[in-house]
């Protein structure tokens, strides 16, 4: 059975985080170029492999603390279902083929991929039990799969939209640590006993926090939509309806119509966060809140087809 135990370990639902790497093709106009399309989902791939193994050393560590915690706890290597030693021996391949794959690929997403997995063992054993560098290195994350994506295609990313990227991991990073507060504080699970960082928060900060990142999160966005240059698209353009169009309806422009739909998922998100207490796990959120899942679809819809379809 701890094969079965073994990919729920790995945690594949989390990699769809994974697909921040498409950021910089979509943004630089190559998503329909069959070579750096294939690139990018091999660099995905790499990047899966390398975030499972930190999952799986993340449990390892923390199987003790996770016992106390009502859904951790369930965990296969907290409940005790999959051995130690296998779970590490996985860990220990899955880092040295995702470098070894990743250094064959482009010497700097080699090195975007070392920086990850010595951010997440530093946030393993360190960073953790730190206020404030603990939520920066979740949100760090982020950041590091979204420069990779652009190593490997070699492609420069407008700085609103990594703006953008840092505002919006920093407020998923703090509204999790808003819901798994509220969620232990309700199962009646001791806060600091289960995690040390926690006695240095309290739920007015967190708050304070979450209010902060979801303001510059549609903020960034909105200038990155306002100001980002008409993409001209590489070897794919769907349809050239831009010349019909008077100038004041530019390809540059049209990207703010999905200003309000980021500005709707940063709302509903945080709805789920106060009335629902569902952001401990942001990809389970997006993957089962309807509404939400809708907005991400629609927006990234529009992204393509304004991007793409209104090419001159």
């Amino acid at each position: 059975m701890w094969p079965i135990y073994l990919f729920k370990s790995v945690r594949p639902r989390q990699w769809l985080k994974n697909m921040s790497l498409f950021a910089a093709i979509v943004f630089t106009g190559q998503l329909f170029v069959a070579e750096t399309f294939w690139r990018v989902v091999g660099a995905v791939i790499i990047f899966s492999i390398l975030t499972s193994a930190v999952y799986l050393i993340n449990d390892i560590v923390d199987a003790p603390s996770d016992r106390l915690h009502p859904f951790k706890s369930k965990r296969p290597i907290a409940a005790g279902k999959l051995p130690v030693e296998v779970a590490l021996f996985v860990a220990i391949v899955g880092f040295f083929g995702a470098l070894f794959l990743a250094l064959l690929m482009s010497t700097f997403f080699f090195f975007s991929c070392l920086g990850y997995l010595l951010l997440h063992v530093g946030y393993t054993f360190w960073f953790k039990r730190m206020p404030i560098l603990d939520v920066m290195s979740i949100a760090s994350g982020f950041v590091l799969r979204v420069y990779a994506g652009a190593f490997v295609i070699n492609a420069h990313m407008n700085v609103w939209f990594l703006l953008t990227v840092v505002s919006a991991a920093l407020f998923l990073a703090v509204g999790k640590r808003r819901s798994e507060m509220t969620l232990l504080t309700n199962v009646g699970v001791a806060i600091a006993r289960h995690r040390k960082v926690f006695s240095h928060y309290t739920p007015t900060l967190l708050d304070v926090y979450t209010g902060m990142f979801a303001n510059t999160t549609w903020l960034t966005y909105a200038l990155f939509a306002f100001l980002q240059p008409p993409v001209v698209p590489t070897r794919a353009r769907l349809v050239g309806i831009l010349a019909m169009l008077p100038r004041t309806l530019s390809a540059q422009k049209l990207l703010m119509v999905t200003v309000p739909v980021v500005i709707y998922g940063v709302m509903r998100y945080l709805q789920l966060i106060y009335e629902k207490n569902e952001g401990e796990s942001p990809e389970r959120v997006l993957l089962s809140d309807k509404p939400l899942l809708f907005s991400v679809v629609l927006w990234a819809v529009l992204v393509v087809g304004i991007l793409y379809g209104f090419a001159g």
